[in-house]
Formats: C-alpha cells, structure tokens, sequence
C-alpha cells in the first residue's frame, strides 16, 4: 500500500534507537524525508547513514528536548533542510520507580521529558503547519495512562498527559488539515525490555529460553489476546498510516497498538 508520504518530510523525535528508529526506518521505505533526532550527534547519524545506505533520504537533528535551547537546536537542524510536514512525538524516558521511590524532583523531571518536551516542538513547528495548510502531528502514548500500573506513578500520569494534550491540539487545529492523534503501544520489545525481563526471569519462574520467559511473562504482567510482546515495526505502521492523506478523517483519536492489554471496548 502507497501511503503516498513521498515529498513529505518527518522529524521523529527520540529516533536514535527503539520505536522512533523504526518509525524513523518505515517513513524513509514510505518516501519521506526524516530527520532522525537524539542528544548525541554520533548515534543520530550512524540511523541516518544506515536509513541512507538503504536507498532512503534522511538528515539528523541533534538536542536535548527538556531544555529550551536542546528544543531551539532541534527546530533549527530540522528546518535546515526544508518545511517540515510531520511531527512525531516519541522521545522519552523513565525509572523503574514505585510510589516510595519516585520523589517529587523526579516527578517534574519525568513531566519535562515525556510532557513539555512534546509542546515545545509543537510550539516550534505547528504554526508553520497551519499557514502551509497540511501538517501530521503524532503522539507516542501508551495504555498506562488509562489503566496505570501501582507502579511507574510519575510515568503514567506523563502518558495520561501526552494522550490529553495530544486531544487538545486536535482541537484547536479544527478547520485546518493539520491533524494530532495518539499511538499507544501496549509492552514493546525493545532491547532493554528483554534484558530487563531476562533478568527478572530466574526469580519469577518464568523459564530458560526467550519463548518461555516472552509468553509467561507476559501472562503475569501484561495479559493481551496475542500473549506475545509488540514489536517496533508494528507500532511505526501504526504512525505511518496516520501521517499520509488515507488518515485526513481521524483526529483526538487514539490507536492502539497493545495486543489487546487494554480492555474495553471505547
């Protein structure tokens, strides 16, 4: 399928590794420009070489969201090569952290990262969307924010905050064909959820090999009707389709991409 993203170019944020590199990767195979975007120059342009070498066009950005100036640096790198069409907003981060652990200073500092580091590459980039009359915007959320976990508080209350601010551009973007929607994946694979799970596993019981630690513990601690964790590449098909003409029609909405975690039907 033709997602017709040819002539567009993206700045995906957080795209040095994990979900924003293969969302990165998909948009370059669909036609896009991208600018891959992280804190370090040398991780950002080995993607960008690697997305290249693969017959793909991409650029890098380079600074650290959770400051105004990392936000100004990235505007800047991005824009150097043109207008940019899509925005998606994946970078983030957080601690294992329960409700003892996770102190006040870490909360502002999750919200700065995972929250106001979305709003300043909106404020940065979306007026110009709006003039140009065409613009996808994209937020990475998650189904923590909906049904948070006892632990990880200060992370899902951030996602709850990206799906609601996600929302709130949408609707201030009505009568415009800029639009802002929501992926949520449910537990990816990353590899540093598989080193983590691998190295819970002697303690849980959940096995030896990978198939026996992914499918037990994925019965213990996020249940999904596919029993198996997401992959990348299918939450950057996710993002792909809503950056191109066929997704005109979806706004505020949210997709998710979680197997089945999330359980409800609205």
């Amino acid at each position: 399928m033709d997602l017709q993203l040819i002539g567009r170019r993206a700045l995906i944020t957080g795209s040095t590794s994990g979900l924003g590199e293969a969302t990165a990767r998909l948009l370059a195979r669909e036609g896009a420009a991208v600018v891959v975007h992280g804190r370090s120059a040398e991780r950002a342009r080995a993607v960008a070489d690697s997305i290249a070498a693969d017959g793909g066009k991409a650029s890098i950005a380079v600074g650290d969201l959770a400051t105004d100036a990392g936000a100004d640096a990235t505007a800047e790198d991005a824009l150097a090569g043109g207008d940019v069409d899509i925005l998606v907003n994946n970078a983030g981060a957080y601690e294992h952290l329960n409700w003892a652990d996770a102190t006040a200073d870490i909360w502002q500092d999750t919200y700065d990262i995972n929250v106001v580091s979305g709003v300043r590459m909106i404020q940065r980039l979306v007026p110009a969307m709006r003039e140009r009359e065409y613009g996808r915007v994209v937020t990475i959320g998650g189904g923590l924010s909906t049904q948070p976990f006892n632990s990880h508080p200060h992370y899902n209350a951030s996602l709850a905050a990206r799906h609601n601010l996600a929302v709130s551009l949408a609707r201030d973007l009505a009568g415009t064909r800029v639009t802002s929607n929501v992926v949520a994946p449910g537990a990816i694979l990353v590899p540093a959820v598989r080193d983590f799970l691998v190295k819970l596993s002697p303690g849980r019981g959940w096995g030896e090999t990978w198939e026996e630690i992914e499918y037990n513990s994925v019965r213990e601690i996020v249940p999904n009707d596919r029993v198996r964790y997401g992959r990348p590449e299918e939450i950057a098909g996710a993002v792909a389709y809503l950056c191109g003409p066929y997704a005109e029609y979806i706004s505020g909405a949210t997709i998710r991409v979680d197997g089945g975690t999330v359980r409800g039907a609205f």
